[in-house]
């Protein structure tokens, strides 16, 4: 088969790391403390992969700006209190693996800050295999496409080459924006509708389908 792409970006949250569900009880549980009204399940999933400012900001619009730094601690409270439970998706560690032994360069852009991911990096034990990241408080928030065009410019791969593979439309988004290619994975926090709406190369359905997509086509 002849290869696509050179560079293949992940993100991280609900697209290899099946953290959804905790990061959404952790936005509900910091807003129940400062007695906000609960956003809703599909609210709070709608900000995954968002910059933690940026996604609270949306789930509690009202809140007073100078609140919002207690909001964010209160958030952190919650995830890190559960995050030692959060694993990998069933798969993706021999997947991530065996990419990397194919030749791929890998990298990662995500919503996490830059401690989140170096921890969730080492306790996953896939820190080897990526050989660049860009996190939320480095870089502009998805969907801005600076996280891709730095990844890109680090490694020197054209937009054509370079794959981004996430489970949110701001993944997506970021795509189109950097003028890259994109693929979604439907069993993190966006339903298929929503993604299939931004027309990616592809919208798969489990990481066994994801794998095998990206042995086919990539």
């Amino acid at each position: 088969m002849v290869r696509k792409f050179d560079l293949l970006v992940f993100d991280w949250d609900g697209t290899l790391f099946d953290s959804t569900a905790s990061i959404i009880r952790s936005i509900q549980a910091a807003c129940r403390d400062l007695g906000l009204e609960e956003p809703s399940d599909r609210q709070a999933g709608h900000v995954i992969g968002l910059g933690l400012s940026e996604a609270l900001s949306y789930v509690a619009p009202d809140l007073a700006d100078e609140r919002l730094p207690l909001l964010i601690d209160r958030y952190r409270h919650h995830y890190l209190s559960s995050d030692q439970d959060i694993r990998l998706f069933d798969g993706v560690a021999d997947m991530i693996e065996d990419l990397h032994a194919s030749g791929y360069c890998l990298a990662v852009a995500t919503g996490k800050s830059r401690k989140g991911l170096d921890r969730a990096l080492a306790s996953s034990g896939l820190g080897r295999f990526f050989s660049s990241s860009r996190c939320a408080d480095e870089c502009f928030s998805k969907p801005h496409p600076q996280m891709l065009a730095e990844l890109m410019s680090e490694f020197g791969v054209e937009e054509a080459r370079t794959l981004m593979i996430g489970d949110t439309t701001h993944d997506l988004q970021m795509a189109i924006n950097a003028q890259v290619p994109g693929l979604a994975v439907s069993y993190g926090a966006h339903s298929s509708e929503s993604l299939q709406s931004l027309n990616p190369l592809g919208c798969l359905g489990s990481v066994e389908g994801l794998r095998q997509w990206l042995e086919s086509n990539a």
